[in-house]
């Protein structure tokens, strides 16, 4: 792959991943908001800044995970299987999203529903 080859895969990789990390985030803040809702009033006694600079920690951890997509996305698109791959990439990120958002829900039974 050349380096014009490569830098139009990455745009095109910035391009698809970057907007669909806020509902990749959206997604996992409802996650949170809902468990929070649920184990309401007990889970307001939870509110504290070690839990505040917790999730600040979590969110920038699976941030960081989020970006793991574009390395296969990168050589996806660097293989003859480009065409097909930028058609149902979103099925990567869908699975992708559903599994942030499992680990997502563990944690925030452990944080709002112990709470009680």
């Amino acid at each position: 792959m050349n380096a014009q080859a490569f830098r139009e895969s990455l745009t095109d990789a910035i391009r698809f991943w970057e907007p669909m990390r806020i509902a990749y985030n959206l997604t996992l803040a409802i996650v949170v908001l809902a468990y929070f809702w649920k184990g309401y009033p007990s889970s307001k006694s939870a509110l504290n800044l070690n839990l505040g600079l917790g999730i600040f920690v979590l969110a920038v951890i699976a941030n960081v995970a989020y970006c793991a997509a574009y390395v296969p996305d990168v050589f996806a698109q660097a293989s003859g299987f480009r065409d097909g791959w930028r058609k149902y990439r979103w099925i990567v990120f869908a699975i992708g999203t559903l599994f942030a958002g499992i680990i997502t829900r563990f944690i925030a039974m452990g944080m709002f529903l112990a709470a009680g």
